[in-house]
């Protein structure tokens, strides 16, 4: 009697992961509510469908759409789903999956991006992952993914402080 073998193949596509904020989306507008104290994080999230486009990343991303899946992962809290979706094809960036964070989720953004990189490698491959946050890429880095710092613009210290201590992008 033949025994069976669970095989577990990869997708085809191999997949470019896109950060969202500091990669394609220019927040320097609303770094703003970041920088007082308590932080408004609902007027932060609110003023993201404003974001202009950061064309580098834009035109990366659409290069990687020609032989690759792309996939967003965005450290933006689940509740910003609809204006989400609704920028990304106000710019024209190609459909993709949107990996969020849990509206009740803290976790600093280089655990979760990570995690989320994992949970895609178990059935595709990752081709490259493109972020903006240096210690994302850092991690990701050491855990064998290939990373594209997104270095065309300026580091917000107030957005790093909230990626890393309150877990909140």
């Amino acid at each position: 009697m033949p025994s069976l073998v669970r095989v577990t193949q990869k997708s085809s596509r191999p997949l470019a992961v896109f950060d969202l904020d500091g990669t394609l989306a220019d927040s320097a507008h609303r770094q703003r509510f970041l920088e007082r104290k308590p932080r408004d994080w609902d007027a932060f999230f609110a003023a993201a469908p404003q974001d202009p486009p950061l064309a580098e990343g834009v035109a990366l991303a659409l290069k990687s759409a020609e032989e690759c899946e792309v996939v967003y992962v965005t450290g933006r809290p689940e509740r910003c789903r609809r204006d989400t979706l609704a920028w990304l094809a106000a710019q024209g960036l190609p459909e993709g999956r949107i990996w969020m964070r849990r509206n009740d989720d803290r976790r600093p953004a280089r655990r979760t991006k990570l995690e989320t990189l994992r949970r895609l490698a178990r059935d595709h491959e990752i081709r490259v992952l493109v972020d903006d946050d240096e210690l994302v890429c850092e991690d990701a880095e050491r855990a064998g993914f290939t990373v594209v710092r997104a270095r065309w613009t300026g580091a917000s210290e107030a957005l790093k402080d909230a990626q890393e201590r309150e877990g909140r992008t």
